[in-house]
């Protein structure tokens, strides 16, 4: 269990511990997210975008394979999408800007 002491603006900037489980966590990778929105919640579903074989006449296609959901509120995606803002900053402050337009090699088979 992390412990990571965090300022409390309610109890005039005295510092809060906060308990961390990370007993149930589970890991997984993903290349690519789906989102669906209502109007309380967005719903994120990480997954995994892989390459189906066809036949040599046929056009390429992909599968998503759908490895977990996250179900969240505005208020907390709104404090994802800043996390997530000052991360990927931070990353290309230090490495330089992600190309979001790189082309991906041909499979060959």
């Amino acid at each position: 269990m992390s412990q990571a002491p965090q300022p409390n603006p309610q109890q005039g900037g005295q510092q809060m511990q906060i308990r961390i489980d990370e007993s149930k966590m589970h890991s997984s990778y993903a290349n690519t997210i789906r989102t669906s929105t209502t109007a309380d919640e967005i719903i994120l579903d990480f997954g995994l975008n892989l390459p189906v074989q066809q036949g040599p006449n046929q056009p390429a296609a992909m599968n998503f394979q759908v490895g977990s959901r996250v179900i969240m509120n505005w208020v907390g995606a709104k404090r994802l999408a800043m996390s997530l803002s000052q991360a990927v900053n931070a990353f290309e402050q230090r490495y330089g800007e992600i190309d979001l337009n790189q082309k991906q090699p041909k499979q060959q088979g």
